[in-house]
């Protein structure tokens, strides 16, 4: 119902309560002149419920005309009660709705049904929805890329790069990252391949000691000699990386692996390695270059992130689309997931809910409170005013039953 439809609700119940006063004034003034002519005592008894239904009728209209406005405009103490208490009425309207709608013990039961993952794993799964959600994000994602100002995000990242990086030790990394490929053993492949590398190259390239040999030596050695030192030096040579090869405990390794410790533990440790990286990392990550890369990366992120969301079919899309299905088929088939997601959306509403109640009660109050008095008045007539017209008939009569049992005791017994 409408406020226009109230209001002719309220003026029809008004004028009901208004002519059953006028009805009993009517027959209050009748009577009175029969009385005068006539010797009747029904006259009498009629007389009195009339005269008594008038003052009840009078009493309930006035009651029910101070609550909303000065009865016949005259400004009688504790008149116009909503209007002069409207600030009051405002706090004990939103402490009420406060105390008595969101309790802890009238919003749980509530907050118990909730079941959100269900409804969501439904709306997701639906193909419509899917492209609606999409796109809504592409064009929220699109918007804030196109607003951000590109010198500004590199600088940002350039900066935090800067700051992360300050205190990183690359010697103390390398060091570290040597030392656990060590722990692991994994550097005993690297020995054996380089091993097999090495006895295959000597193996290949025996003309080479060879000449190295007669190089170094003396005019008077017949070549024959020459060769045979140089076969036994490729032989040796290729016999010890075999051996070095395929003999995982042989001492070589271990002798390395040692010289390896000292060399990532003296990495590590070392000044003068920590100020060699420090120069080299310090030379790499100037703040111009530094500005340049970071300025590079953003261009490209953006440029890849604005085609992928523009395009109808892009990777990016795609790869969202398969696991909004994934998650929706989750949703609604891994009661797991149902009851972690439900629970959480309780707990927060639930924990929301309780520290915000005050907001309700303050919106209620300052809403009521900002009203204009009249404004205030009009409306809380529109909704109860119908009712309240039935007290005044109420008031009518009953005050003229009053009056005539009055009115028959003082005559019978008085």
């Amino acid at each position: 119902m409408n406020d226009e439809a109230k209001r002719k609700q309220l003026r029809k119940y008004k004028a009901f309560a208004t002519g059953l006063f006028v009805l009993m004034a009517i027959i209050f003034i009748i009577t009175t002149i029969l009385q005068k002519t006539l010797d009747s005592h029904w006259i009498g008894y009629v007389r009195a419920f009339s005269e008594a239904a008038m003052v009840g009728a009078l009493a309930d209209w006035f009651a029910v005309t101070a609550l909303f406005r000065h009865p016949l405009g005259l400004p009688i103490p504790h008149t116009n009660l909503i209007e002069n208490s409207k600030e009051k009425l405002g706090d004990n309207l939103g402490s009420f709705v406060v105390s008595n709608f969101l309790s802890p013990k009238t919003i749980r039961p509530y907050i118990q049904k909730i079941k959100i993952s269900n409804f969501v794993g439904e709306w997701l799964t639906k193909e419509r929805n899917q492209e609606a959600l999409i796109k809504n994000l592409s064009d929220i994602v699109l918007d804030i890329l196109n607003k951000l100002d590109d010198s500004e995000v590199s600088h940002f990242i350039s900066k935090k790069v800067s700051e992360m990086t300050d205190n990183i030790k690359l010697n103390t990394i390398l060091g570290n990252g040597i030392i656990y490929l060590l722990d692991k053993n994994d550097h005993q492949k690297i020995i054996t391949n380089l091993s097999a590398q090495i006895k295959d190259y000597i193996i290949l390239n025996e003309d080479v000691i060879q000449e190295r040999v007669k190089k170094g030596s003396y005019s008077f050695i017949p070549s024959f000699v020459d060769n045979k030192i140089s076969e036994k030096i490729a032989s040796g040579l290729s016999d010890f990386f075999r051996e070095v090869e395929e003999n995982p405990a042989h001492e070589i390794r271990d002798l390395i692996t040692r010289k390896i410790y000292e060399f990532s533990h003296d990495l590590k440790e070392s000044p003068k390695w920590n100020d060699e990286f420090k120069t080299i990392k310090n030379d790499f990550l100037k703040n111009d270059k530094l500005e340049e890369y970071c300025n590079d990366i953003w261009l490209s992120i953006k440029k890849t992130l604005n085609n992928e969301l523009q395009e109808e079919e892009s990777s990016l899309k795609k790869y969202i689309t398969k696991n909004l299905n994934e998650f929706s088929q989750n949703l609604k088939t891994d009661e797991n997931l149902q009851n972690k997601i439900d629970h959480w959306v309780r707990v927060t509403a639930y924990k929301y809910i309780l520290k915000n109640t005050h907001q309700a009660g303050n919106l209620i109050s300052s809403t009521v409170g900002n009203w204009q008095g009249k404004e205030l008045s009009e409306k809380l007539e529109l909704e109860v005013g119908k009712d309240l017209q039935f007290i005044r008939v109420n008031g009518t009569l009953v005050g003229g039953l009053v009056g005539l049992i009055i009115y028959t005791i003082s005559h019978f017994f008085i």
